[in-house]
């Protein structure tokens, strides 16, 4: 039998104010809600929110309430008028030990929140790196060994990350943004600098370099030393191949906990910077690449709204009309695309979650305040 306990005192109501300029309740909203398993605040809020973003400031608890965020299955929140304004009310219960629910999903999002490191080229090439395989073998699979040169002070048994570099990042002094550009599919073979794939880049390597994005793509175990060292390729995504770089394991890439918020500011230049897992566009529950960073002011949590920016066409009316097509320019509104949360922060760049999406995301996508 499980133990029972008093999460809260009894009868214990923790209120909050729902302030109609910042938190305007949805149409529709339920006056009674029970919190069920698998509920996260960003769901919960959505429910009585048309910002659910703003969820930090509605769940403002009362003093005496030791932490607002454990709200568990089986509470009762309510929504009530008390003194000309609408207030929540959340009314906890009798209830097994167990875990509060979470601000998102990230049980079920963990897949999709990729190991993606940014670092300097030039640190990068002093890694070790994957000279061969077992049996002359072409690519590495799990269970395969893979060998290793440059690897030192290893001992056995020590795991690494192995990674392939997938974007390069640069900015120019004549331009507040930046570009994000995919490195040549052969760039594992290469020993550095890497250049870009002049397919996708319109830059032609221009531009200072802020950052090189890696991608891990597996992870090995240490069996042996020399030169070059054994390891055993434990897990892969993808085929291992010469040239892929290995790099300390990072245990925790991301936070375990993630509460959405606003941020205070958005600097001009935040915009999606690359695709992650795409070719063109993504989707909810998919990585993007932001062209802002920690430098920025951006932290863990931040949420932004995503606009495609307005094309610019010609204004065939008010330009001559004898001569369609060469006239007078307008540039359309942006439209609203979806929400991105960001779960991962570098100097210049970070990583986002697309929470929600009405349309694709693109490369070149502008962010805004999540209004």
């Amino acid at each position: 039998m499980l133990k029972k306990s008093l999460a809260l005192l009894a009868g214990l109501l923790v209120t909050v104010a729902v302030y109609a300029a910042g938190a305007q309740l949805r149409s529709g909203h339920p006056d009674t809600y029970v919190v069920k398993k698998g509920d996260t605040l960003w769901d919960i809020s959505a429910r009585f929110l048309q910002k659910p973003w703003l969820w930090p400031e509605i769940w403002q608890a009362n003093p005496q309430v030791h932490n607002p965020h454990l709200i568990y299955p089986g509470d009762v929140l309510n929504l009530a008028y008390v003194n000309n304004r609408h207030v929540v009310t959340l009314k906890p219960r009798m209830r097994e030990e167990g875990s509060p629910i979470a601000a998102i999903p990230l049980d079920q999002l963990s897949m999709f929140l990729k190991d993606l490191r940014v670092v300097d080229s030039g640190d990068l090439q002093k890694t070790p790196y994957v000279v061969g395989f077992e049996q002359n073998r072409l690519r590495g699979v799990p269970g395969h060994f893979l060998y290793v040169r440059g690897l030192k002070d290893a001992k056995p048994g020590q795991r690494f990350a192995v990674v392939r570099p997938s974007h390069v990042f640069r900015k120019f002094s004549d331009s507040p943004t930046e570009t994000a550009d995919k490195l040549d599919s052969d760039v594992a073979m290469v020993p550095g600098p890497w250049t870009e794939d002049l397919r996708h880049n319109g830059h032609l390597g221009l531009g200072e370099q802020i950052g090189l994005e890696v991608k891990v793509i597996g992870h090995a175990r240490f069996m042996r030393g020399g030169d070059p060292s054994t390891l055993m390729l434990d897990d892969s995504t993808r085929e291992v191949r010469a040239g892929d770089r290995l790099m300390p394991v990072n245990d925790k890439p991301y936070d375990a906990t993630y509460y959405p918020h606003a941020p205070k500011s958005v600097p001009g230049n935040a915009r999606v910077l690359a695709l992650t897992d795409a070719l063109n566009a993504s989707g909810p529950r998919q990585v993007v690449a932001l062209s802002i960073g920690r430098s920025d002011g951006v932290d863990n949590g931040q949420t932004y709204s995503v606009f495609q920016p307005g094309d610019s066409i010609h204004d065939d009316v008010a330009s001559d009309s004898l001569r369609r097509g060469v006239g007078q320019r307008v540039t359309l509104p942006a439209e609203f695309v979806g929400h991105v949360m960001v779960f991962r922060t570098f100097d210049h760049v970070s990583y986002g979650l697309i929470m929600d999406g009405v349309r694709p995301v693109h490369i070149g996508d502008l962010l805004k305040m999540p209004e």
